[in-house]
């Protein structure tokens, strides 16, 4: 019985994180679920958990939605779903395990390393960015990072980020979890632990919006970049 009762309180502190953040709720679920859970059901659960969270974050930033923005990335994430579902039926969970730990180490430590930047990029990468942001979200459901950086060196407002990233990881969320449905990944124990933890994600969201009115957004993140670091150090080192 021990995961429904640490499945929950992962989605607690993930959570927090989106209420603060506006993004990250994969990146410090999945590894930590992967740790209590199999990956291939550790996914389909963190996949239904993002649609909650970010369905709830773009009904309260529609405002914000601008449809330029988000369709290059939508776009970009149809064939990117279909390779990643593929990839989580075929492909071994000890690789997908080292891939993830790979990803989080890499996109923690680029976000520590760099000040974001505005390059005003063309929308033509939304498209690559859409693309791998589906299939990891998919195969892995962390495809926050490509999509991340890419609205990072877009040179949108504040309120313009949050609103483009919740509307899509919404469609994306779909996507992947409409193919894990079909593809049978979604089981009844798995569903089982998605109801369990939409209490403990309302909390977290709402705990991590009073927080983020008190505590420096810039200074918590560091904090969780730090620790998603390491966390996915010691992904890569278990899996080699």
């Amino acid at each position: 019985m021990y995961p429904f009762l640490l499945v929950p309180l992962i989605f607690l502190s993930a959570g927090m994180l989106q209420g603060l953040t506006g993004f990250g709720c994969a990146l410090i679920a999945m590894p930590l679920l992967s740790y209590i859970i199999d990956i291939k059901i550790a996914v389909p659960v963190c996949t239904l958990c993002g649609v909650f969270i970010n369905l709830n974050m773009a009904h309260k930033l529609r405002a914000n939605i601008d449809r330029k923005k988000i369709m290059p990335l939508i776009i970009g994430s149809v064939p990117g779903s279909i390779f990643g579902t593929i990839a989580l039926k075929e492909i071994n969970s000890d690789y997908i395990r080292l891939f993830l730990g790979v990803l989080i180490a890499g996109f923690s430590t680029y976000s520590l390393l760099t000040k974001p930047a505005k390059y005003n990029i063309s929308s033509k990468w939304g498209y690559f960015s859409g693309f791998l942001t589906g299939a990891i979200s998919a195969s892995v459901s962390a495809g926050g990072p490509p999509t991340i950086i890419y609205s990072s060196l877009s040179g949108w407002s504040k309120d313009d980020f949050k609103a483009t990233l919740a509307s899509f990881f919404l469609v994306a969320g779909v996507m992947a979890a409409i193919g894990h449905l079909i593809s049978g990944l979604t089981t009844v124990y798995a569903f089982q632990l998605f109801m369990a933890s939409l209490l403990p994600i309302v909390l977290g969201i709402y705990l991590g919006t009073k927080l983020s009115s008190k505590v420096s957004e810039e200074l918590y993140k560091r904090i969780v970049m730090i620790l998603l670091v390491f966390m996915g150090i010691m992904l890569i080192i278990q899996n080699v």
